[in-house]
Formats: C-alpha cells, structure tokens, sequence
C-alpha cells in the first residue's frame, strides 16, 4: 500500500524575508495580474521558479525554465533556502473562511515524500483526465531544477482517527512557519524529525490507498520524470530521490476538507436562443423559474433560486441564467432514467456511477445535446469557462460577455473517493478543493541523476 517517508525539506529563512512576501498560490491558479503582483513583491518571490516569464528572445537554452533553475541556486547561495537538518514529517494546517463567508474552518494534514506508483499498481487513484500541455511544462521545468516547490494533494481513509491523534500529539509548541496568504488562508507548519513518531506514521499509512484530490498533472509529471530517470541510468532504484514526490496527506472525512462548486459560463454560442434551449432541456428536465422585471426583483429571485439549489442537491438539479428575466432550476424528471437502455446514446461510455452526477448530466445533456458543443471543444475551452463564484457567473451574462450560466452543486468528497477508487474519472473542472496549498512552504530538492 502507500510508502511515506520524511525528508529534509528546504524552506525560506523567515529571519531574512517575510514568507508573506515570497510563497505563492500553485503554478496553475497564478493568473497573470498575480504572476506580476508577485514579481513585484519580493525578488526572491518563489514565482520566477514556480510560473516564470517567458520573455521575448527566450531560446533553447535561455528560457523559463533555465531561469528557474538559476534563481533556485540564487536563493540556496546565501541561504535565502535553507535544509533542515534532519528528515522530517511536516504537519501542516489551514484555517480559513469560505468564499462569501466569515465562518471560519481548519484542516489539519502532513507534508512527507510518497513514493510514486503506477496507477496500476491499485495503491494511488486518479479521479480526473489530465492533459498533455500542462504535463509537457512541468516537466521540463522538473527536469531543469530537479525541485517540487508544490504540494500534491492526497486523501486517505481514516475512519478511526488513528493518524489524527498523531497530528495532534505533533502539533506541539509554535509553527516554523505562520503567515496569511492574500485570500485570508492562515498556514501553519510544524517540522517533526522524532524518529519514534515518524515510524508511527510510516505504519499508519502503510495500508492506505491514496486519492489524489488536487494535482494530478503534477502527479503525472512526476511519474513521467521518474521513468525518464530510470531509462537514463540504466537501472530502477527504488531509493533514489526521483522515486518520490512531495505530498500533503488529509483524511477524506477530515471537516476542514472541502470541495467548491465549479459553474460553467457559455460565449461565443453561435444563433444561440435561450428559448429554445429551456424547451430542449424539457425532454429530460422539470423547469422550476424564479422570474424578476426590475433589479430589485432580481436580488430577490436570485437568494430564492440559490436557496431552492442548495436545498433540492439530492435531486438532480442544475440552475440556469441566460439573462431573460428568470433563474430557472431544471429537476431531472422522475419518469427520466440514466441507467436504461434507451440512455444509452446519451451515456455512452459512462459507469452507472458517473451518469448520477450533476456535472455529468450537464456536460452530456445540455452542453452536448441542446447547445451541439463536443467534448473535445470543451476540453479545448472554446466556448466554455470556469468560475468558481456564482455572483461572478451571473455577473457575465448581465454585462453581456456570456449567453448563458450553468450553476451546479458541489460535488461531494465521498462521491469523489468512491468513484476515484472503483477506476472512475469525473468531467473536466469537476472538483476545486479548497483553499489551495501553498507553494514554497516546503520544497523538495532531488540528487542529480548518474547515468549514461
């Protein structure tokens, strides 16, 4: 089952820079107006190896990725990076407040190495399809530094508690690291190196199956990395530095572990008319509207619809805003069945298990079959955008930059276990954890590869 181990992690001296100053969000959810905002920050901001410039004149051998690496020896020189002494296990909390909210939640996990498996091997499972670009730069910036500055995020089963209890003996006296990120998220870290209460963690996790929760081009970009490696020596050494990856650990029925609901935003629909959309949804679909006339009207219909969604999640339902004077809910009806032979066009390909999630009805129902948009243009995102808030996703179609707004129910974080270990894949943009887990916090930092 799962191998953990510690590791001397390199982390940034606080006695010579403000960690508020130099962490950054992950590679993947640093947009461009951050990416500058964290040059501007620090010059030893982790962005320059974490997502770089490309500039113009970058060449072969001059480029992203070769900088990467440079700034990680300009940083390790005068020990801007520093190692800790001994391998450690790193327990690692969050306290945070959902979006729109001020309730405030902790999660509590552990940072250590984990040893890379095949998905084959039964012991790490995927919940999600990954695509070739995003792999392609990870690793060749992986092959450049030979450094993971992010976390992967895995899940764990532990209905006894048994690792909590080690989390809380381990979080003892003040964290190494304490600082606020720009969304609010307070991140904590607590170095172990205790052999004694490193070994129970090892046993701990021994029989654990791995989920991957957030991550998984990096995952795979890991794996990639590590066959490269052992094609280059000429051999498989299972104790070699590449044979791992850096991974933060959470219990799946940890309180603090959440999921986001991700809600679709459609442009650029060609002759596309809402009205004869609603009345293609009606074949599988129940439409319950929330009408308005005026923008009061609107605030009112709007908290009722998000109310009325939030409420029916057990029962199928997708909310619906084209800007035409109504939020609409579509139910899917009762006398409509998913598992029957004359859905099969529909769910071709598709476990009885998947064809029950929201997401997948949406994908394959209205986006596939009233709006005629592919899965390959969706994954393409010609016509489809992600937003995270609903306010946001409303907020488009009104300024006229969308046509329509798909707004969905999160997906729960059993539904997404049990699917990732029976071999199932959600959709595209099915699952945001969050908050996300801090790059930089700790970094691993591999040996050079012997070989021919």
């Amino acid at each position: 089952m799962a191998e953990i181990c510690p590791f001397r992690a390199w982390h940034y001296d606080t006695t010579k820079v403000s960690l508020a100053s130099v962490l950054t969000q992950p590679y993947d959810k640093i947009t461009p107006a951050m990416q500058e905002r964290y040059y501007a920050a620090s010059p030893f901001n982790l962005v320059a190896v974490e997502k770089g410039k490309t500039l113009p004149g970058d060449n072969e051998t001059e480029n992203v990725y070769s900088r990467a690496a440079a700034k990680l020896d300009e940083l390790i020189g005068p020990g801007i990076l520093q190692q800790d002494s001994a391998p450690s296990i790193y327990v690692y909390a969050q306290e945070f407040a959902l979006p729109g909210s001020h309730e405030r939640h902790t999660r509590r996990g552990f940072i250590a190495l984990g040893r890379l498996e095949d998905y084959a091997a039964g012991v790490v499972f995927r919940h999600e399809k990954t695509l070739s670009a995003p792999k392609a730069d990870r690793l060749e910036l992986l092959r450049r530094t030979r450094t993971q500055t992010g976390q992967l995020f895995m899940l764990y089963e532990d209905r006894a508690d048994e690792i909590e209890s080690l989390l809380t003996k381990a979080q003892q006296g003040p964290p190494a690291a304490d600082l606020q990120d720009e969304y609010g998220v307070r991140h904590q870290l607590w170095p172990m190196p205790d052999p004694a209460a490193i070994a129970q963690f090892v046993a701990a996790m021994a029989c654990k199956k791995i989920v991957i929760a957030d991550g998984h081009h990096r995952y795979e970009t890991a794996l990639a990395y590590r066959d490269a490696c052992r094609a280059k020596a000429g051999r498989t050494d299972l104790s070699a530095s590449y044979e791992k990856a850096m991974m933060t650990f959470f219990s799946d029925s940890a309180p603090g572990v959440i999921i986001l609901a991700t809600h679709r935003v459609l442009r650029n629909l060609p002759d596309f008319d809402a009205l004869r959309f609603r009345e293609c949804l009606r074949q599988w679909f129940a439409e319950l509207r929330f009408p308005f006339s005026s923008a009061t009207e609107q605030a009112a219909s709007y908290e009722n619809f998000r109310r009325e969604l939030q409420a029916r999640r057990v029962e199928h339902v997708i909310g619906i805003y084209a800007g035409d004077g109504a939020f609409s809910l579509f139910r899917l009806r009762p006398d409509v069945t998913v598992n029957n032979a004359t859905a099969e066009h529909l769910f071709a390909g598709l476990s009885p298990a998947q064809r029950e999630l929201d997401v997948v009805l949406l994908h394959r129902l209205m986006i596939g079959e009233c709006l005629g948009i592919t899965p390959e243009a969706v994954v393409r995102e010609s016509y489809i955008t992600y937003e995270r808030e609903m306010d946001a996703a409303i907020a488009a179609v009104d300024r006229g930059e969308a046509q329509l707004a798909c707004l969905l129910n999160t997906v729960s974080v059993t539904q997404v276990v049990e699917m990732a270990l029976a071999g199932e894949v959600l959709p595209q943009k099915s699952t945001d954890f969050y908050p996300k887990l801090l790059s930089g916090l700790a970094i691993y930092r591999m040996d050079p590869v012997p070989g021919k």
